[in-house]
């Protein structure tokens, strides 16, 4: 009898809700009962509501079962789990399930099919066929395929990859270094993660890539330090590339040279500031350098630097595999291709979602979300990280894309998505914006490492209702300070939280808001 392939993931939100454990009694009460089983320790798929999820293959697909606890094995294999009959903790086929199916899932179309570590599943599903297409082509013929494309980097700033690629290719050096940003510090972001734990060669094949289109020999993946998973898969993936080929003295017997380090990074919010994480690498403290140079002339080690994030370099083996033309079509404006959003909060069904830009917030809310935990209304979403805006309900319908957001002092960012249901204090949710940028600062300019103290000061002071129109007058010139003033994005976006919570929820500052103003 030939063995039957059940998939758990090693995922760590699934690790965290007992993975292994279940995966150790399905192994038991397999060999109890004379079972054959083949467990493939794949990566989740974003679903995190029914981590541990637990699929099996048959010959309709791949059917779901979770949340699986290890006391639920027993009554599960009794129902004919192996088989995928059905139970309580059944979902049916696992792609059929609507969170999933309504998805557009380009950069995540392998998350949770395949095992991550798998050189055979990666090659089975698409990979290396970017790496491979570009290894025909000059570096200013890959340039400009990723500029055709639209894409933009998914770290936040949306900068037209392209156009910074380009820089690098024609800038002098005689070294030149590809850096992944992997420090995803901001609350409620995961994609990142979920790439390196899930999909690492996709990252790899990225990289690759980039290096070949400008001519850098050397990259480093700087990853956050509270990520140990993610670093010992990324670790092992590079090593596991290069035996095969696809990193080193001659990729794929090419000639051309590309090799890969995984940095683990120092432990610093502010180290996911570019400046700040190439002093990092380069071995020094994590502080902000002054721009110019940019660090596409001058980056690591003084040198011509690609810095990227993960979903950014990800996004290239698509784009290089199938062609700019079908990765610009998906989108609205100019913000084009899909992005992972990531919800998080106090929302029902948490999770990654791959959308094409151009969708509503309120679509993810309620459509994948399924409203909030709490099942009370939901009364504010903060997009883009800690120091994203604050989005009320008024604006949910605004489609998600860069310029729709930056035209009302939002920001879409790394698609973080947080959500706050009625309970919320915004005044509270504000200054802890303040208070999370003065611990956080590298301190280096005055704006940012003064201005989020006293900042901190002035919103107590508001709330205590000490001279508060005066206070809220600070406040807003504080922010404006902060906006045009600081060196970098810590001090620089800092305001965005504040200035929603203050002008879309002035009540929670106990400030009266007339009946006309309501209006």
């Amino acid at each position: 009898m030939s063995a039957i392939k059940v998939f758990v993931p090693r995922d760590s939100a699934a690790l965290a809700v007992g993975a292994d454990e279940v995966v150790a009694e399905i192994h038991k009460e397999a060999k109890a009962r004379g079972l054959t089983v083949d467990i493939v320790r794949n990566s989740s798929r974003g679903m995190f509501w029914l981590e541990t999820l637990v699929e099996v293959q048959t010959s309709r697909g791949r059917v779901a079962y979770g949340p699986v606890q290890p006391e639920d094995v027993k009554s599960l294999l009794d129902a004919g789990m192996l088989q995928g009959e059905q139970h309580a903790l059944c979902h049916g086929i696992t792609e059929q399930i609507p969170y999933l199916a309504k998805q557009e899932r380009l950069t995540f179309s392998r998350m949770g099919v395949t095992d991550p570590l798998s050189l055979a599943d990666y090659e089975a599903h698409s990979g290396w066929a970017g790496l491979k297409r570009a290894l025909t082509m000059d570096g200013a013929g890959i340039v400009q395929e990723v500029t055709d494309s639209g894409l933009r980097g998914r770290g936040g700033a949306a900068f037209p990859a392209g156009i910074k690629w380009r820089t690098v290719l024609n800038a002098a050096g005689q070294q030149k270094y590809i850096v992944c940003n992997a420090d995803e510090g901001d609350s409620g972001t995961f994609s990142d993660r979920m790439t390196m734990e899930g999909d690492p060669f996709m990252l790899i094949e990225g990289m690759v890539i980039a290096g070949i289109a400008v001519g850098a020999t050397q990259g480093y993946i700087y990853i956050r330090s509270e990520y140990p998973h993610a670093i010992a898969v990324m670790n092992e993936a590079v090593n596991i590339a290069t035996n095969a080929g696809y990193l080193g003295q001659s990729i794929c017997g090419s000639g051309k040279t590309f090799t890969l380090e995984v940095r683990k990074a120092a432990g610093s919010y502010v180290c996911g500031e570019e400046t700040a994480l190439l002093e990092s690498i380069e071995g020094k403290r994590g502080v902000v350098r002054a721009k110019p140079p940019l660090p596409a002339l001058e980056g690591l080690f003084g040198l011509p630097t690609v810095i990227n994030n993960v979903i950014t370099l990800a996004s290239v083996p698509i784009i290089m595999a199938k062609g700019a033309t079908f990765y610009r079509d998906y989108g609205v404006g100019r913000s084009h291709g899909t992005l992972p959003f990531q919800i998080a909060g106090n929302i029902k069904h948490g999770g990654l979602v791959e959308k094409a830009f151009g969708l509503t917030l309120r679509e993810l809310l309620f459509d994948f979300g399924g409203g909030s935990r709490s099942g009370r209304p939901i009364k504010a979403v903060q997009v883009g990280g800690p120091l994203g805006a604050y989005v009320p309900e008024s604006q949910w319908d605004l489609p998600l894309d860069y310029e729709a957001y930056a035209a009302v002092g939002a920001v879409v960012g790394h698609g973080g998505i947080v959500v706050h249901d009625e309970t919320a204090n915004m005044s509270k949710l504000a200054r802890y914006a303040m208070e999370f940028c003065a611990l956080e600062s590298c301190g280096k300019c005055t704006p940012c490492r003064i201005g989020s103290t006293r900042g901190v000061e002035v919103i107590d002071r508001i709330t205590s209702n000490q001279n508060k129109e005066q206070q809220v007058h600070l406040l807003r010139d504080l922010c404006s300070t902060m906006l045009s003033g600081s060196l970098c994005a810590m001090g620089g976006m800092t305001p965005y939280p504040v200035l929603s919570a203050l002008n879309h929820y002035p009540e929670d500052f106990g400030i009266e808001v007339r009946a006309t103003e309501k209006a």
